[in-house]
Parts: structure tokens; sequence; C-alpha cells
């Protein structure tokens, strides 16, 4: 068995989908908090798969998260859990000290512990594997070579600046005390599942809505673009082969300014639901002012990563975006439930409100 944290929420809830559609007939213990961002109804095809088993838990209880690791056994832990919204962080960065900073903290000196005891043979095998962000190198210009690996940290919003000490923590925590570590830092996800306030979501609920399709400043602001299922497969490929204590970059080699995602989103939709009036969505499009602190460009180079690993991304940007597009026109009443509120009632359906209430839950 693995232990997930914050398998509910974007990336972890697709890595679990598809750690279990591998079909190793591995468990998955998944343990999530349920803020706003984590979302059961997208886990709801699990239900009754005796493969996952699902605690809402937060990884700063130390208590349940000893009890867990001490009852389950996991081999490995992949920690997911993050609060990981930039415009939320400026707003409130004091949820994500605690949960990125301290929250990491707390569940590594849970881990140590447990890992700590483990027979000998047990404890060279097991693995952390902790995922981050490339935020955490701050921003490039556009001549700027990609991140690597070496590149050094450069923070510049709460967020990344949180992430940034939770790599740092993870980092210690296998120089200080011999912790069996791996890190990833990843580019922009996106695809299936996205909670639509991040921009390629969000772009393609309010083209579909009629609303404004608001752009950042001048939209020339670059990110690497990476498919979440690809991130997935590098994450397993890591966790698989990864030397101890290193730290490998995640990239999709899709480097594009916001504006152009934005336009392209906008093409897909005009050939695959056309507005009712026939008129293109880029009309939507509205230029609103920029975010404090904005940076310029995100690219990863994640050479390293095929070099070692032999890992590539399978999809390009193009087959990508219309895979997610695709899936968001399939997939209406779960974009729904997310807007209205509703996905947050989901364990309460799913389960019973006695269950509900319970710490565990098998989905």
């Amino acid at each position: 068995m693995i232990l997930v944290t914050g398998g509910a929420g974007f990336i972890g809830a697709n890595f679990v989908l598809d750690w279990i559609a591998q079909g190793s007939g591995e468990a998955v213990l998944n343990v999530d908090k349920l803020t706003y961002a984590g979302n059961l109804e997208t886990l709801s095809s699990l239900k009754g798969n005796d493969e996952h088993v699902f605690v809402q838990a937060d990884i700063g209880d130390s208590a349940v998260i000893d009890r867990l690791l001490a009852e389950h056994q996991p081999r490995a832990v992949v920690n997911f859990a993050a609060e990981s919204h930039v415009d939320r962080s400026i707003h409130g960065p004091e949820d994500f000290v605690q949960t990125n900073v301290v929250g990491t903290f707390r569940l590594l000196e849970s881990v140590r512990g447990y890992w700590s005891a483990l027979p000998e043979e047990k404890k060279a095998a097991f693995r952390f594997l902790h995922v981050s962000t490339d935020e955490v190198y701050g921003t490039l210009t556009k001549d700027d070579p990609a991140f690597t690996e070496e590149n050094q940290y450069e923070p510049n919003s709460p967020y990344s600046a949180s992430k940034a000490a939770s790599d740092h923590l993870v980092r210690a925590w296998h120089h200080t005390y011999g912790l069996p570590v791996l890190t990833t830092n990843c580019s922009n996800n996106y695809g299936p599942y996205h909670f639509p306030e991040k921009l390629i979501p969000l772009m393609i609920v309010n083209a579909l809505a009629g609303k404004p399709l608001p752009v950042y400043g001048d939209g020339m602001q670059v990110r690497d673009w990476l498919y979440v299922k690809d991130h997935c497969s590098a994450i397993r490929r890591v966790l698989e082969a990864g030397r101890v204590g290193e730290t490998y970059n995640v990239g999709g080699w899709n480097e594009k300014p916001n504006i152009e995602i934005v336009k392209t989103i906008c093409a897909l939709l005009d050939q695959l639901q056309p507005r009712a009036d026939g008129k293109p969505y880029v009309e939507q499009i509205t230029h609103v002012t920029d975010r404090p602190g904005h940076d310029r460009r995100y690219a990863i180079d994640a050479r390293k990563l095929e070099r070692e690993l032999g890992w590539k991304p399978a999809e390009t940007f193009e087959t990508g975006i219309r895979k997610t597009v695709e899936w968001y026109l399939a997939n209406g009443e779960w974009v729904r439930n997310v807007q209205s509120g509703a996905y947050r009632d989901w364990i309460g359906k799913q389960y019973g409100a006695a269950e509900a209430k319970a710490d565990k839950v098998k989905a």
C-alpha cells in the first residue's frame, strides 16, 4: 500500500485514479482534509473498490497520521497536500503557511517516526515523495534558459514561498535524519477535474456561460504546460526508480503565453460547441489589471528526468488541450456541482450522514 496525501485535489485525484487504473493491485490510502479544492466526486468511480481507502484528515493532525501509518504500514508516502492557488495566497497567506509549511513539517515528523521503527529491509525500501512546483525558482526573462534542478530558489508569491519552505524541510529531513526522500518540481498542470478558478478551466467554463474571459495585463506571461496525466506518470516513475535525495523537474516542453492559451481554447470551442449567435468566443476576452508580483515566465528543463529515468510526456499541448476541452464539455454536471458548492455535500450524499462524520470512508 501507498499513502497519498491531498488525493482528492486536482493532481492528487488524477494520480489516485491513474494508479488504480494501472492494475497493479496495490492499494491507496488517500488522506485529504477536503478543503474547498478537495472533491470526492472526482473519485466517485472508485466507490466500493477495495484498493481505495479514503480518510478525511489534516496532514497536520499528527495523532491521526501516526495512527494511519501504524495501521496501514505503507511502503511509500506521496505528498500532494497543499494550498496551491497564487491569487488566494495573496489575499490570505496564513492558510498557505499553515498547510504547506507547518503541515509538511508535522507530516515529515510522523513519517520519520514510522520509518525509524521499520525493519531494516522495509526501511531501506521506503520512500517519501514530495510534489512541488516550478514557482519556487522565481521568474525568468524571455531569454533565460529554462529552470534546471540547479537553479536557486527565488519565490515571489506567498504560495511559492510556502512551497519553497516545504521543499527545504523535506531536504533537511533527508540530510539530517536520513529519511529517504524524493522531490518533484512541476510546471503548470492542466486536464480533467481541474478546479475552475485556474486559467484553463476558468476560460472554458466562462466561455460556455457567455461570461468575460479575464486575462491579466497584456496576457504575455509565459508558462510551461504539463498535461496532468503526464505529470502522474512522471511521479510514478520517480517513485519507482528515482535516486534518494534527488530532485526531478517535470515539464511538458510547452512554453506558451497566457493569451495564446485562451485563444486556443476559444478556437477549440468554436469547433466543438459554437456560440448560438455564431460569433467567435475570442470576443469574450477582457484584459484586467495584472496581479501583484506576477511572474512573467516559467519554463522547466526536464532533461534530467528523461536522461536518468527515461520519462517523456505522452501529450503535446495540442493533444492535451483538446482532450481537456472535450472533457469539460462532456462533464458539465461535475463543473456545475463545483460552481454551486454541491460537491461539498458529496460525501454525505454518497456515504450517508453517519459515515460522512466518520474519519474513515471506503470509496
